[in-house]
Order: C-alpha cells, then structure tokens, then sequence
C-alpha cells in the first residue's frame, strides 16, 4: 500500500482554489454584470421615460367647490405676491389672538364697480370658504378650505368675532341695503370708488401719501380704505393697501410705537392716534383675511398703550401728550378715543383700557355746553357762532356704547338746529362734518334723513373728475377748528370718501333705516 506521501504518476493534477474560485467565481461575475446592467436600466427608464414635474408656477390648483374659477386663481396669484411685501425691521410675524370675523364674502357682482378682494361670483362660504364642505354655509358644492371654486349659493361664516360695526362694509347683501336704505345711491357709490382710485394713484413708492404729515394722511387713507372693505386681499386695491400699512409698521418699529416722523412737535399726538386707528383696523382685516404682516400686532399693541399710558391728567389728551400742563382740547382728545376703539377690537390685550375711557368720555363731558354743542378746550368755546366739535363727543361716546345717552340726544338736537353745509362757501368744514356725519348716521331716524340732505349732495356735486375733491370755501374763510387743512388735497379727498362710506361703514345705533340698517 503507498502511504499518503507517495506520488501516483498516473493521477490528474490537481489546482488548488482560489479565494475567488470559493466565492464563486465565473457565477458571481455574471451576476454582477446582470444586476449592473439592470440598475443602468432602470435610472435611464426613471430619467428618461417617466416626464419630470414641470417647473412650479403660480398658477394654484383650486379643488371643486365653492364659486370663483378664474377669478380665485387671481386672488391666490395676489395673494402670493402681498406675502411678499413684509416690513424690512424683522422676520418674526407676531400676530393678535382672538380676532376673527362673521363677515360674508361680498361679491363681484355690484352694479357699482369692485368692492374687495373677497369676492367672486355666486361664491358660496363657510368657515372655511366652502359650500356645504366644512363649516355652516348654505351654499351649494364640495369646496373646503380657503379655495373659492364653483358653487352657486351664499355661505355663512369666517369667524364669530369681526365686531358688528364692520358688518355693513364687507356683506354685500347688508352694504347694498345700506347704501339704499340711509339714502346714498349709486353715484355716491362711484364717488367713493373714484376717490379710492384717486388715492391708489398718489401714493409715495414707500407706501405713503403726501401731505401736511405723511403719518396722518397715510392713517387716513388706509382708512379709508378698510371703510370700504379693501382689504392687502383686495385684487384692486391690496397692493397699496398693504404698501400702507407696512410704511406705517416700519416706523412703529423704528420708534417703538410711537407713530410720527418728529416726536418733538406738538402736533405729532394728532398723528399718533391717526396712524394707530388704521393700525388698529388693519390688525382686524388682515387677520380675517388671512394676510398676516409682520410686527403689525406688536405695533398695534404699542401705539395703543401709549395713548392710554400718555392721558393727561384731566382725561383728556395733550399736544406732544403732555400728562400734566400743556394744551389739551376736544380734538386731539376724539382721535385718542377713535384709536383706542379700533384697538379694542383686535383682540389684543391692552392695560387700563377701561378706566382710560371713562376718564375720557368724562372729560368730553365737561366740554359740552348746555344747548348741546361742544366747545374746543371746554364750554363756549366755539368756532364763531357754532360749536363746530360737537360731532366729536356724540362719535366718541357713541363708539364707546353711549349712543342713547342724555348727552348724545342733546348733541344731535344741537346740530340739527344749528348746522350749515356750502362746499363752496365759509360752511364747509369738511373735518366738522367728517364727524357729524358718523354721529348722525349713528343717531339714525329723522336725525339722519335730515342730516343726509344737508351734506350728500354737496359732496357730489364737488367731486373733481380725477376721483379727488377740490378745495373748498370759494375762496371765503371756513367755519373750522382747523381750517388751513382742507388746502391739503389728500386731507380733503380722504374725509370726502369716509364721509360718503357712512352708509354702510358704521351702525344705525338709534334705529334709523330701514331694513338691513339696524342690524
């Protein structure tokens, strides 16, 4: 037997394998090859066969449902570009709590021209501008969400805390019975739109508007503006809207609130309060609306505690806010207390309101004479033979829930035995019948049927054919606290278009109307 060391000549040769052969080998090079051929396969099927998405653009797919087609493309394409204007002082967005709205969407469809950006034919709306989808509208389709598709019915409800004086401006069917049935009519509708349109076209490339103080006109004319329910929204007139209000941001951030360019001279409490009223609407719609601005309810927070943190020790309030001493009168007092009404409607929390406005509306209350009129820094001290103030303290007690009092009912008796109004004569106190007009409006009944004739047609029928009022007087000297004013073109045309908004841009507080307009 040969032992396991002999060699046997005859025997095959044998190999010895390798570390690839026991892996493998030849079988494993061709598996390679087929997986590495099939993923080339694949990447050239992904890239090539199936389509790329196409470039992203602004057009918005709109799910069926609730009214608009074409025209919520236009509103969302808006929509987009308003997001891009923000103020340049920062980039967290602060926001106001507990602001929203039951206002319904207005539609496209008045006789009298555009009315906001929150319209679209037969547009159907709920809580979340659907038909019947989500929310209580009674408006036919699937819609749900914020998109506005084509349903044929009127919804219901964005929100349940819009407070009830903005509800004439934005439901159409309240503004359109409104406008009839306290005695406007079509062409003071159009007035309105052209002065708007006169605006839009004056303004400065930072937002403002020129005049005597480009804080106050600005303040105006963004409430002019919102008293038409144009809204950063709004396809005519969000963009400027929305220029405005951030001029008006930007230097509340610069001077921490404080709302003028010179914080040194007397008149800049007229223009804090001023800018601080648009603010405090602005702060309202542009939440509704769902066109958040950056800082805007910090600004507003701001603006409004310094007027109540800055009241003169007699209630009232001081040029250049002085809280002891200084100057204060009727005037510069009512813009405080417009303001700080608008503020309270935005939901944000302000210290000492309540007490600041009792102490307030008691100041007014040592103004009054006892015929009823209003003097400028206390009784009898009229303009002439008229108390040319007395709008002032009917507007500001009726804002703060004191329409029916003593007070305003003497008030408005006043005026309606003592008021004149000649736009071409020494009656024309656009700034005195800027309040009358709110007030009386506000008293309703035969008050207002009474006052309506005296000022409406006076107001047509002065209206320049650009959208903007020429100045007053005839050249005598007005009956007016501030009468050099009214030679401010934008001052002017901003009273006219609120003045002719008092149909729909406040409640009949005393009952006046008929219809819709006590709502």
């Amino acid at each position: 037997m040969n032992s396991l060391n002999d060699s046997d000549p005859h025997a095959p040769e044998v190999t010895p394998l390798t570390l690839w052969d026991k892996l493998g080998g030849r079988a494993l090079t061709i598996a390679i090859v087929v997986h590495a051929l099939v993923i080339v396969l694949g990447a050239f099927w992904i890239f090539q066969i199936i389509p790329q998405p196409a470039p992203e653009t602004n057009i918005v797919t709109i799910p069926p449902g609730n009214g608009g087609g074409a025209r919520n493309v236009e509103h969302q394409l808006k929509e987009k570009q308003m997001r891009q204007i923000v103020p340049v002082s920062g980039t967290r967005r602060v926001v106001a709590d507990n602001a929203r709205a039951p206002f319904i969407i207005p539609e496209q469809t008045d006789v009298f021209g555009p009315m906001n950006a929150l319209a679209s034919p037969g547009s159907g709306m709920t809580g979340g501008l659907g038909g019947t989808g989500m929310g209580d509208g009674f408006g036919k389709g699937n819609g749900r969400g914020r998109g506005i598709g084509d349903g044929d019915g009127i919804g219901h409800l964005i929100g349940p805390l819009l407070p009830l004086t903005y509800h004439k401006r934005c439901v159409r069917e309240n503004r359109m019975h409104s406008i009839t049935d306290n005695g406007g009519n079509p062409a003071s509708e159009e007035a309105v739109l052209k002065g708007l349109r006169w605006l839009k076209a004056n303004q400065n490339a930072d937002g403002s508007w020129n005049g005597q103080s480009k804080v106050a006109m600005t303040g105006l004319a963004l409430l002019a503006y919102f008293g038409h329910c144009e809204t950063p929204a709004s396809p005519e007139f969000g963009e400027s809207c929305m220029s405005g209000i951030v001029y008006l941001v930007n230097l509340g951030m610069r001077n921490d609130g404080r709302m003028a360019d010179n914080l040194t001279a007397n008149p800049w409490s007229y223009e804090h309060a001023i800018a601080t009223y648009a603010l405090g609407e602005a702060t309202t719609f542009c939440k509704e609306v769902g066109q958040p601005v950056d800082y805007l309810a910090e600004v507003t927070q701001k603006a409004g505690q310094f007027i109540i943190d800055n009241q003169h020790t007699n209630g009232g309030w001081a040029y250049a806010y002085a809280k002891e001493g200084g100057h204060t009168d009727v005037s510069v007092t009512g813009w405080q207390i417009q303001a700080l009404s608008a503020c309270s409607h935005t939901g944000i929390k302000y210290q000492g309101m309540n007490s600041c406005i009792t102490h307030g509306l008691k100041y007014l209350a040592g103004c009054q004479n006892a015929d009823g009129g209003y003097g400028y820094t206390g009784p009898a001290t009229g303009v002439g033979d008229y108390s040319t103030l007395t709008g002032v303290g009917m507007l500001c007690n009726q804002m703060w829930g004191k329409g029916n009092s003593p007070q305003v009912r003497k008030a408005a008796k006043y005026v309606l035995d003592n008021t004149q109004f000649n736009y071409n004569g020494s009656t024309c106190d656009l700034y005195g019948h800027y309040y009358e007009s709110q007030a009386m409006m506000q008293s309703g009944g035969e008050d207002w049927k009474r006052y309506n004739a005296i000022f409406r047609d006076q107001l047509l029928g002065n209206q320049e054919a650009d959208g903007s009022w020429k100045v007053p007087g005839g050249g005598q000297k007005i009956r007016a606290a501030a009468p050099t004013y009214v030679s401010d073109k934008t001052y002017r045309t901003c009273l006219c278009v609120l003045m002719l908004e008092v149909y729909y841009r406040f409640l009949s507080t005393g009952g006046g109307g008929t219809g819709h307009s006590g709502l």
